[in-house]
Order: structure tokens, then C-alpha cells, then sequence
């Protein structure tokens, strides 16, 4: 471990379709801030959150660890609490205090349903993990990314899925993570725009539409995992949506409209993501074309986002 040393660490986007949030066991409010989380699914994506964690300066015996944390080149130490939980939380597992660099880029929009926060915690723990030598397994360093999201409010399932990859469906809120798949057409085609973000604190932290989520939620899984198909994943997925009335506020009217317009085309659908002011499309690669057209229909409202494909991977070092 050499001053100046660093890593990187390459974490899938992921968007959730729709979830179940999950803070209560047996009648009661869960003590195992671990266990809280979500159920629900979504895909990774082939677009990524890059952290790369850098060793500036090993301190002296009676100072404190101490970080600076950039997000796409801009420093937000003060802000970016669910980052500095993940450094707090593992260099108070290793013997020397040590200063350090991190710093987040991201290819898809922070606060849109994308997954942001949660590539950040896990690169951030991943990244500790391995330049400071604590010997964390992989799952225990995704534990701690999630622990950082619940506890902030920046996300409840979304880690579980970075570190699996694929289309996956969180079957069990919290840790330890239990997922299983969804096999996807191998012609698949993942459209993306945004109108712009949603805090998630926002709406995890509103005690009516949690609520309303835990219902529309319940009701998602137990049909989703009774016969769970790609197409009926985009189908429940709306469904939920529709269900919570997320599409009816009126912030939400080119979110809405982008949605129905897409699903006027032949194509396996589109629904928003969760959460932000965000539409994605499942298509097929001979209706890239149509669904493009549709997507430039609302510029300049809306932040467009190349093709994608679904990542099959977990994190990966680079």
C-alpha cells in the first residue's frame, strides 16, 4: 500500500420496474437495519458508475481518517452522505487512519431512477476494500453499500442487483441477498430518457406512498413470481405504476405521455423507472429505429440516452 496507489471499479446502472419495500418482520419494525431493503426487479445495464479510490496520506496514530468525494468532477464531501457512511464504515475496520480520494463518474443522470447512489456505495466499498486491505468478502462489501443506502434513503434493493447483474428479481428484502433471473431475448434493446430527477428520499420517506408502494409492491411480486417471463415483467411493472399513481402528478405529464406513446408501437413495452422522471423501453433491434423517433419527439425536455443492453456482469475492476 503505496501513497498515491489507486483503483477502479467499473458498477452496472440498474433500474428497478417496480419494488416492494420491506421494514417490518413478524408484526415488527426491523432492528437489523441489514434485513431492510426491498423486493423487486429490474436490469443492469451496460452503462456504468466508475469510483476510483485513491490513498493520498497514511496519518499519524492520533488523527482521523478523513476523505474528499467528487462526483463527476465536482467536490461534494459535505453532500454525498451515503459515500462517506461506506468510507467511515470501513476504515474504522482498519488499523492505520489514512486519507483518501474518491471519486464517482457517471455515464447515465444522478436522481433518475439509474442507480447511481448504489454504484457509488459499492465501488466506494469495493474500492476501500482492496486498497486498504480490511479482507471484506464480496457480499459483505455489498452488505455495507446497502446498509449505507437504507440508512440515507438513497436506495432499499438496487445493490443486490448491481452485484448479480442480468434481469434479476430480488426475492428477499435486505442481507443476505436472494435473487434469482429472468432470462431476456438475446435481441434485446434498452432505450433510456429522462426529464429530470425525483429524490428518492422523497418518496421512501413519505409515509403515504410507502404505503401505497408496499401494496402495489405485494401485489407486483406475487404475480410476478408466480410466472416470472420477461414480458410479464414489463407488463406488472406498468401496472405497479399505474397502481401507486405516480403518472398522475402533474410533473409527471411528458413522463406519462413518452409512456403511452411508446406503448402505442409494436415493441415489448416501457414504464417508468424507479424512481425519477424517467421512461425505459424494452425493444426489439428492428424498432430501435420507431422507438428513437418517439424518444426525439420530446427534445429538448428530455435528456436522451443511447441503446443499451442488459450487463450480465457484477462489478468489475478496471
Amino acid at each position: 500500500m503505496d501513497i498515491g496507489e489507486k483503483i477502479s471499479i467499473l458498477v452496472p446502472h440498474r433500474i428497478s420496474g417496480l419494488f416492494q419495500i420491506v421494514d417490518y418482520g413478524g408484526g415488527r419494525p426491523m432492528d437489523d437495519i441489514s434485513k431492510m431493503g426491498s423486493r423487486g426487479g429490474g436490469p443492469s445495464l451496460s452503462a456504468y458508475g466508475k469510483t476510483t479510490v485513491e490513498l493520498v496520506e497514511i496519518l499519524k496514530s492520533d488523527e482521523a481518517s478523513n476523505c474528499e468525494i467528487f462526483i463527476n468532477g465536482d467536490e461534494c464531501t459535505d453532500t454525498a452522505k451515503t459515500t462517506y457512511y461506506v468510507f467511515s464504515h470501513i476504515t474504522s475496520l482498519f488499523e492505520n487512519p489514512v486519507k483518501v480520494k474518491i471519486s464517482h463518474e457517471y455515464e447515465l443522470p444522478i436522481g433518475a431512477g439509474f442507480g447511481a447512489s448504489g454504484c457509488g456505495a459499492i465501488g466506494t466499498a469495493f474500492g476501500l476494500n482492496f486498497l486498504l486491505n480490511v479482507g471484506l468478502s464480496y457480499n459483505n462489501s455489498g452488505k455495507i453499500a446497502h446498509i449505507a443506502e437504507v440508512l440515507n434513503k438513497t436506495g432499499l434493493g438496487t445493490v443486490g442487483g448491481q452485484l448479480t447483474g442480468g434481469l434479476s428479481i430480488t426475492t428477499k428484502a435486505g442481507f443476505p441477498f436472494e435473487l434469482d433471473r429472468i432470462l431476456t431475448p438475446p435481441d434485446l434493446k434498452i432505450i433510456c430518457g429522462s426529464f429530470g430527477s425525483i429524490p428518492t428520499s422523497s418518496i421512501i420517506g413519505d409515509s403515504d406512498y410507502r404505503e401505497r408502494i408496499k401494496n402495489a409492491g405485494e401485489w407486483a411480486m406475487e404475480n410476478l413470481l408466480t410466472f416470472p417471463v420477461f414480458q410479464r415483467f414489463i407488463d406488472i411493472s406498468l401496472e405497479f405504476v399505474k397502481k401507486i399513481g405516480f403518472l398522475e402528478q402533474p410533473e409527471m405529464s411528458d413522463t406519462r405521455d413518452l409512456i403511452n406513446d411508446l406503448n402505442k408501437l409494436d415493441i415489448y413495452g416501457a414504464s417508468m423507472n424507479q424512481l425519477g422522471k424517467s421512461v425505459y423501453c424494452f425493444c426489439q433491434s428492428a424498432k430501435v429505429k420507431k422507438v428513437l423517433e418517439t424518444f426525439n419527439s420530446y427534445k429538448p425536455r428530455i435528456e436522451f440516452i443511447k441503446p443499451m443492453k442488459i450487463c450480465n456482469t457484477g462489478p468489475i475492476f478496471s
